[in-house]
């Protein structure tokens, strides 16, 4: 009765969470979509452009603010919690916060002092100065912040991180609004900056708030059992974990501020010649957001996953691990499936709608064959991180990366923009493959190739195809009304597809309910 009680509890707990982060990352990416497109049509695509430039050393940096630590903070935390050892979490988030800070204080003083080094002569746009000074405040706030969500993470309470995203949303967006609106016409590096400003107190508010919340949560954690563990030296047990997540991100972050350095400079040079800081924000910042819009639900599902994982791998429960990687794996292709058929049929009208630029219509219907892969490729790496595979992802992540560069110096001064969208099927294909199988080998799971992946290809594009032609020939409508139409008749007549022949059935729908 009490093991039932318990797992009852457990499934209440998951479902609970998956509420509260699938309704937060909706309301989030909604919000961001929406400001986006009002800031695109305040600063326009190079303006966008150049806050991809400079937010690409800003994921530099947040990388040495955060250094893996929170995935150490999660899998270590899960352990303490299953004996019941309320020090030795305090004490690993303690550890886990002085390291954060010692790492974020260095960055800071050599992003700060070295901005108008990095500007001139790595960006090679002076007026990314501003920006890079003010956003190295963040720094020390994301690392404290990063720590307390491993934590909330580890102990299966999804609304303090949901909620600090929330706030930090809502503060960003109301003081860049407020700034850009209040000093109309600034120019491009000012504009800039005061996107940074924004990020930067959201940062610091966000960060209040989760340490609040985590003092509430940690007065009223208690155990039935004063099972303690034997004391162990944490800097070794911290840098095995989050070393090799470190390392690669390190590096792989590195190598992508290379070749978003890179990008806009080949994209200027070549033949089919273009604004190349225009270019790279309407990809980086316009289109690839709306691609990954859908992902939200598997998002955070595969943060809930994580401290699920490990405690099924270190109780050495292979079956449950087989079953939340089958599950996650089917219901993602199966998801990512239906929304690239959409974007392929629909882009234009997508872009029209949201940015009024066929352009970037253009792009989501280039790009959308690829989703498929971008999404498992996404999915997979935080599961097989979660199953202490952290090493195979850092050389699968910086191989990834070092060959788009090559690719890019290769091909996008002769190619152009098309090279650039070739780089992309490369790199998300090779990527996509790679994780998925690692994940199969590890986890000893056997997929059903015919229903994860052929049969509802065959059924998404074939409804989307389908209705798309009929609305064209048999209705003359807007934009807004051709998509919600678009969308809403595919995706039910897709679940029928799907349900029909047997491709997802009840233990599918109540997969989150059993884990």
């Amino acid at each position: 009765m009490i093991i039932i009680m318990g797992e009852n509890m457990k499934k209440t707990v998951f479902i609970k969470n998956a509420a509260i982060l699938t309704a937060s990352s909706l309301v989030l990416r909604f919000a961001g979509i929406i400001f986006k497109v009002w800031l695109a049509a305040k600063i326009g695509s190079e303006g966008i452009g150049l806050y991809q430039l400079v937010f690409s050393v800003y994921m530099f940096a947040a990388t040495f603010a955060t250094s893996g630590i929170c995935t150490a903070v999660t899998r270590m935390t899960s352990e303490e919690l299953v004996v019941g050892n309320k020090a030795g979490i305090k004490r690993i988030l303690q550890r886990c916060i002085q390291l954060s800070l010692v790492i974020a204080a260095f960055t800071i003083l050599v992003l700060f002092f070295g901005a108008d080094f990095i500007a001139a002569n790595i960006l090679h746009d002076t007026r990314a100065v501003l920006s890079l000074k003010i956003l190295s405040f963040s720094l020390p706030f994301m690392g404290i912040c990063s720590c307390i969500k491993g934590y909330f993470m580890a102990r299966r309470k999804a609304a303090p991180s949901s909620s600090s995203q929330l706030l930090e949303q809502v503060v960003r967006i109301v003081v860049i609004m407020l700034v850009i609106s209040r000093y109309e016409n600034l120019e491009l590096d000012f504009a800039c900056a005061a996107v940074f400003l924004g990020d930067t107190l959201a940062e610091g508010a966000s960060c209040l708030y989760v340490y609040i919340r985590y003092r509430i949560d940690f007065k009223k954690l208690k155990f039935d059992s004063t099972a303690t563990r034997k004391p162990y030296k944490l800097l070794p047990a911290i840098s095995h974990i989050a070393l090799p997540i470190s390392a690669g991100r390190y590096l792989n972050s590195l190598l992508r501020m290379i070749e978003n350095i890179l990008v806009p400079i080949c994209l200027s040079s070549s033949a089919l010649g273009g604004n190349g800081i225009s270019l790279f924000g309407m990809i980086k910042g316009m289109a690839l957001p709306i691609l990954f819009f859908p992902s939200t639900l598997l998002s955070a599902l595969s943060t809930l996953l994580l401290p699920e994982m490990s405690e099924a791998a270190v109780r050495g429960r292979k079956a449950v691990v087989q079953s939340i990687s089958y599950r996650i794996i089917k219901i993602t292709s199966i998801i990512s499936i239906i929304f690239s058929a959409l974007f392929l049929v629909g882009g234009m009208q997508f872009g029209r709608l949201i940015y009024s630029s066929e352009d970037v219509g253009f792009l989501l219907q280039a790009l959308s064959p690829i989703v498929p892969f971008m999404y498992l490729d996404a999915i997979c790496d935080g599961i097989l991180k979660g199953l202490d595979q952290q090493k195979f992802t850092f050389r699968t992540s910086v191989s990834d990366s070092a060959i788009r560069i090559v690719l890019v110096l290769l091909f996008l001064k002769r190619c152009g923009i098309y090279g650039f969208i070739g780089i992309m099927y490369f790199s998300n294909f090779l990527t996509g493959i790679l994780n998925v199988r690692r994940l199969v080998k590890v986890s000893g799971l056997k997929l059903n190739l015919t229903h994860t992946i052929f049969l509802p290809m065959l059924g998404a594009f074939t409804v989307c195809l389908g209705v798309n032609t009929l609305l064209k020939l048999l209705f003359s409508m807007s934009d807004l009304f051709f998509v919600l139409i678009l969308c809403v008749v595919c995706i039910t007549l897709y679940l029928i597809y799907l349900f029909a022949l047997g491709i997802i059935d009840r233990d599918d729908i109540s997969f989150i309910r059993q884990k």
